[in-house]
């Protein structure tokens, strides 16, 4: 099924599902659940999806949960959610506003949530009636937040068989009824590093019979992004960034231990695999003039989330069938991190950003990760349409016979 039966069939599903969508939402933006707590929105989840005749199965650790649609050998696409919320208050007055202290719904996963359960029940309909192409798996993914959900789908089999993922990602500077396409880095690897320098300690007067940590913490400090500037691509967006500083407690003591901690961001998947150690090299090389040892902890967060040029014109084609081609806006990388990069490590795929801004909101009130963030629920119905459409092009597609290899569209670079 394609073009005008897709839409009109696809426009009466969502006229006759509207109310119930936007409840489902509301429920899930009530009842927001941390990182590998989202027990509720799993149960919530799996019972829609057992409703409409599928079998979603938990995954191990409890929750979030896997779901295939359509059966046989032909090719299969993964659409991805993730489910938890931020540990932070909302501070919307709305009726839906979150019911549960500290936590919220403030980066529109209960809109991805919402969205891919909503296409699954459609596309259930498409493959107990024969049309549909191939294979669908719903992956409702726990902890993008913390990050590290996406790792466990992946461990539990997620991606077995699977020849295409596409996800979607609100995005409040974008109107509702628009998607942000690109190709290449979407959005950057985000990693963390806590540098600790260490020494004898000592007093002020006499900084020459001890290790001066406090200077050479302001050279870490300063010399090492001057440094990474030097030995990385500029191409690849390389950035370290301090957060936290710290050293001493008395203006004539030098102290013997003082800390720095930061984030490093790129978005050149090489460049991200070689930081740790090149940061060791160039640490040591800074430190070593000052008589301090020094520990690095590098804690690995996320890689750069990478669009493949063919997955993207799917979206592209789907945008244009169901939306139109007014629909369709570029979009700037960002240096936010975001685990679907994990997926896209090992299958193509690619990442869309959903128009969420509403025509009458104040567009600082509306971004993401903070307390007053809130979505034109308008862009649901839209997120479905995309979803829909994509996963029956990106199946279609798949069924083809391959007589040469795909040329990358420059126009969506």
């Amino acid at each position: 099924m394609q073009g005008r039966d897709l839409q009109e069939q696809l426009t009466a599903f969502l006229a006759r599902r509207k109310r119930e969508i936007i409840e489902f939402r509301r429920d899930l933006h009530m009842h927001p659940e941390l990182a590998f707590a989202e027990h509720r929105t799993t149960q919530r989840v799996a019972e829609r999806l057992r409703a409409a005749g599928l079998e979603p199965v938990v995954l191990p650790q409890g929750t979030g949960l896997i779901c295939d649609i359509g059966s046989g050998d032909g090719p299969m696409v993964a659409l991805r959610a993730d489910i938890d919320a931020l540990p932070l208050t909302d501070e919307k007055d709305v009726p839906y506003r979150s019911t549960v202290p500290g936590a919220a719904h403030a980066c529109g996963h209960d809109v991805h949530t919402t969205v891919v359960l909503a296409t699954g029940v459609f596309l259930a309909q498409q493959a107990r009636a024969g049309a549909l192409p191939g294979r669908v798996r719903l992956l409702f993914q726990p902890a993008e937040e913390l990050p590290g959900g996406a790792r466990e789908v992946i461990n539990a089999g997620g991606l077995d068989g699977v020849d295409r993922i596409f996800a979607l990602h609100c995005d409040p500077r974008l109107k509702a009824g628009q998607v942000g396409l690109r190709v290449g880095p979407i959005t950057a690897a985000c990693d963390q590093l806590l540098v600790r320098l260490s020494g004898p300690g000592g007093h002020t007067a006499r900084p020459h019979l001890t290790a001066d940590l406090v200077y050479a913490l302001g050279k870490v400090v300063t010399e090492l992004p001057a440094a990474l500037s030097r030995r990385v691509d500029p191409r690849a967006s390389f950035s370290l960034v301090w957060g936290r500083v710290a050293a001493g407690s008395a203006p004539n003591a030098i102290p013997d231990d003082a800390v720095a901690e930061g984030t490093v961001r790129c978005l050149d998947d090489a460049a991200w695999h070689a930081a740790p150690g090149l940061i060791r090299e160039l640490l040591d090389s800074v430190v070593g003039a000052y008589g301090a040892s020094v520990e690095l902890n590098y804690r690995r967060g996320v890689p750069p989330t990478v669009n493949e040029a063919d997955s993207v014109q799917m979206l592209r084609d789907a945008c244009t069938q169901m939306l139109g081609e007014q629909s369709i806006a570029s979009t700037p990388q960002s240096l936010g991190g975001e685990d679907f990069a994990w997926y896209l490590e090992q299958v193509p795929g690619a990442l869309a950003r959903l128009g969420t801004h509403g025509p009458a909101w104040d567009s600082p009130m509306l971004d993401l990760h903070r307390g007053t963030f809130d979505v034109d629920e308008n862009a649901i119905g839209v997120g479905v349409q995309l979803m829909v459409a994509t996963a029956l092009t990106a199946l279609w597609d798949g069924r083809r016979p391959r007589t040469e290899e795909p040329v990358e569209d420059a126009a969506l670079a």
